[in-house]
């Protein structure tokens, strides 16, 4: 069980440069063609056209090269195909039909871009100057691709394949398994796997540096198209990020949040804070420690019987 890296995601959309476009004037970097980095990874997002939406790869990286057989083992336990290399590993979700990559290395480390000063009634650090957020010249763009989730027909299938096969670990999980948080690297989640009537991605998130980075990011988005704005700002139970949904031009759902939960201690966080049951009488619904609830515009999926047509097409639920 050594996944240590969520690495990158590859887009398919009807309009590549549309988007391509829309996230080089919103901080990413074009490396070459039909790929976008930040000042941190040369690779966070590989656009390509497609006749629908749709999450179309993942990229994970692995401790060495025992994992990759490891992996390929649990994966055919399961009835899962996999084509390896003594480095590599490439298979399919059996439910969701995108593709999962995974590579014997580690994530690039995102730097050290030093404190950001502040004023909280016991710590004054920032004195006889204005804070940098009111400057549109320093606004510090998405780090790197923290987390997707996906809607699942098959929730069953799909946990078997990413906890089971893969070797995800389980962050939490709402009640009845209708869904489930797991994560490879440290964050509280690098996936949420829920039920759905047609397989599909619900969003993909990109951190930032803090509070106001999600402010001057998502402001940023607004100004430019004021119809993006989904729902925030917020601060979510499960995982404790502070949040901001919004639409980008494909009509893809994503988030930029900030100040996750982190986990380096797997036992203690088994046995001691994860749960089971979210959702039911005995546990808040996990959506916001506090803002704003689920709204229309973030439960509804306008663009859902053309996603479940085009899949219908490829054999896939």
């Amino acid at each position: 069980m050594a996944l240590n890296g969520f690495l990158d995601i590859e887009l398919s959309v009807k309009n590549p440069n549309e988007l391509g476009a829309f996230w080089e004037r919103h901080g990413f970097i074009r490396t070459s063609d039909g790929v976008y980095g930040t000042a941190d990874r040369a690779t966070v997002m590989t656009i390509k056209e497609g006749d629908h939406r749709h999450l179309s790869a993942m990229h994970l990286s692995c401790v060495d090269e025992s994992d990759i057989a490891d992996i390929a083992k649990r994966l055919e336990s399961i009835g899962v195909t996999s084509r390896t290399t003594s480095t590599t590993l490439e298979c399919t979700d059996p439910v969701l039909g995108h593709v999962i990559r995974i590579e014997v290395g580690a994530p690039t480390p995102v730097r050290d871009s030093g404190p950001h000063a502040g004023n909280r009634p016991t710590e004054r650090t920032r004195w006889n100057r204005r804070t940098a957020s009111i400057d549109p010249s320093k606004r510090r763009p998405p780090r790197r691709i923290g987390h997707v989730v996906l809607g699942s027909p098959d929730i069953k299938a799909s946990n078997a394949f990413y906890f089971e096969g893969l070797g995800y670990r389980i962050s939490d999980q709402f009640a009845g398994s209708s869904g489930t948080f797991g994560r490879v690297e440290t964050d509280h989640h690098n996936l949420l796997i829920h039920r759905a009537r047609v397989g599909y991605l619900n969003h993909y998130a990109l951190e930032v540096d803090d509070f106001d980075a999600v402010g001057e990011n998502g402001s940023a988005v607004m100004k430019e198209n004021p119809d993006s704005h989904i729902i925030g700002v917020g601060r979510h139970l499960l995982g404790s990020n502070i949040y901001w949904y919004m639409r980008d031009p494909s009509g893809n759902m994503f988030e930029f949040f900030a100040d996750m939960d982190h986990i380096n201690d797997d036992e203690h966080w088994a046995n001691n804070v994860r749960r089971s049951d979210w959702g039911s009488p005995d546990a808040p619904a996990p959506v916001e420690a506090w803002g704003p609830g689920p709204n229309e515009a973030f439960m509804a999926i306008p663009d859902m019987e053309e996603i479940a047509q085009a899949r219908a097409k490829r054999g896939l639920a």
